[in-house]
């Protein structure tokens, strides 16, 4: 046992310098000054060239190989698990290209946030090229001969490949397709929520709402960036939202989704902190966490009849008066732009668009200069609608400026973890609409705390979605029979 004990030792201080870096990420989105972009990249390559070297330390390979796994018990397998999957997948990726994509993305974030403020692609994409070649040069050394994209995929989805992922989005597309077009041609149509809502009360309701859905403030906190995101795991797990003083809906329902991401962390077991499997197992499993937060527990009928009534007593008097027509202005169904304040009907939609797109970039086969282009032909094929400038476009999303590639995909398969999450908690928790209806989410969020956040990496993605479940496993049926019954009933059809 003493070279599992090395071995873990050596990895809690890895961890601990990952949260550090990590630490370095946030703070360029939230705090940092504004010129001290060429420096943080260089700090950001430092990090991970330092980081790229713990994880390929031969050490760690003699650990492993002393090691005899059939003595350990199952955390202890998960550990060795996650530290042999990495280890074999970091030593595919050269020091110096690990270092250099820190650094190309560390700048290219700014660039990004510059270039959409501007709504000039023109001048990202330059920037972009390098980070779509360095990524593919990354995709090729971890294939290792196999896709290059499933390569990259298996970074936020372990296990999954791109031809399981387009079977499961083409059995979403026919029935997403043909409900938005009955809600389109609906003679009931919603009407939105207009007025202006002060910023700094959003913020402050939003931490309010925050606090009710589980989010633990004393180990993290909410600040203002870009584009809404979650940092850090364990004990300090930051997020951020954005205010507009015209639609409340987006601080609010980002903070919900990002709260989702963060009582994922939060929940874990305080054993597992600082161990390789002491976070969410997957993005695919993340974002089911913050999409059925969002969507399931937020955008339900119970709570937004809750939600209008604080609000009115936030900001006063709005332009809805009834809770039935609030339930509609939250949820309709509108051909917009930005997928993090598209309806739930179309969503999936706006991700299928992206993984199309990204697939075609590191296949060589779509260039970044034809990017611009190519969106928005999709966009105007599959949503009805010319793009009116890039922040609407190819620009309003911060993963590809980041290296995300094969980040997408996890949001459409989030929301069918969620659907699948759903009927069993429903199943399990029947009187949740009473306590929604209360402002009350605590009966649902400690239901997914204790089946499947606490449990951090110890099972596989789909393991875990499974026994969450019941043993049923995960299917689209669920998140397709929910729209259905949800927006059929909303809009009267």
């Amino acid at each position: 046992m003493n070279a599992y004990d090395d071995l873990m030792a050596f990895e809690r201080q890895t961890q601990a310098l990952a949260q550090v870096a990590g630490r370095l990420g946030w703070d360029q989105e939230t705090v940092m000054p504004r010129g001290a972009g060429a420096q943080r990249a260089e700090e950001s390559e430092a990090m991970e060239q330092m980081l790229h070297a713990r994880r390929t330390d031969p050490r760690v390979g003699d650990w492993l190989a002393a090691i005899d796994a059939g003595r350990l018990d199952p955390v202890g397998q998960a550990n060795l698990r996650h530290i042999q999957r990495r280890f074999e997948r970091t030593n595919r990726v050269p020091a110096r290209l690990a270092g250099e994509l820190a650094r190309v993305t560390s700048a290219a974030q700014r660039s990004w946030a510059e270039a959409r403020e501007a709504d000039d692609f023109a001048a990202f994409a330059p920037v972009l090229e390098k980070v779509v070649a360095l990524k593919r040069d990354e995709a090729a050394a971890l294939a290792d001969g196999g896709d290059a994209y499933d390569a990259l995929l298996d970074d936020f989805e372990p296990g999954a490949t791109q031809a399981e992922l387009q079977q499961m989005f083409d059995a979403l597309r026919p029935r997403l397709v043909d409900l938005r077009d009955r809600i389109m041609g609906a003679a009931y149509q919603p009407a939105p929520l207009t007025g202006d809502f002060d910023e700094q009360a959003q913020m402050k309701l939003t931490r309010e709402i925050a606090k009710t859905f589980g989010y633990d403030m004393a180990r993290g906190r909410i600040d203002k960036a870009v584009h809404p995101f979650s940092s850090g795991s364990g004990q300090d797990v930051r997020i951020t939202t954005r205010t507009s003083a015209t639609d409340p809906f987006g601080s609010i329902f980002s903070t919900i989704h990002e709260v989702g991401h963060a009582c994922y962390e939060q929940n874990i077991d305080d054993d597992y902190l600082l161990t390789p499997w002491g976070a969410g197992v997957s993005m695919g499993v993340h974002e089911s966490q913050s999409r059925i937060y969002e969507n399931q527990l937020g955008r339900s009928q119970a709570f937004t009849a809750w939600l209008h009534g604080r609000m009115s007593e936030v900001f006063g008097p709005m332009s809805i008066a009834d809770t039935e027509a609030f339930y509609g202005a939250v949820n309709r169904v509108t051909p917009g732009f930005i997928r993090t304040e598209s309806d739930e009907v179309q969503y999936n939609l706006h991700v299928l668009l992206r993984f199309d797109l990204e697939r075609g970039m590191i296949a060589g086969k779509l260039a970044v200069s034809d990017l611009e282009e190519a969106w928005n032909s999709r966009f105007q094929a599959d949503f009805g609608v010319t793009v009116d400038r890039p922040s609407n476009g190819c620009l309003q999303d911060v993963h590809w400026s980041v290296g995300l590639f094969g980040y997408f995909p996890t949001y459409s398969l989030g929301n069918v973890y969620a659907g699948c999450l759903m009927k069993a908690l429903r199943a399990q928790v029947p009187e949740v609409d009473t306590h929604l209806a209360r402002g009350e989410p605590a009966q649902a969020t400690k239901w997914l705390a204790e089946n499947l956040q606490r449990h951090g990496g110890l099972f596989e993605p789909k393991e875990v979605v499974t026994r969450a479940c019941g043993g049923e496993a995960p299917s689209e049926a669920p998140l397709l029979d929910y729209l259905e019954t949800k927006f059929t009933g909303l809009y009267k059809l």
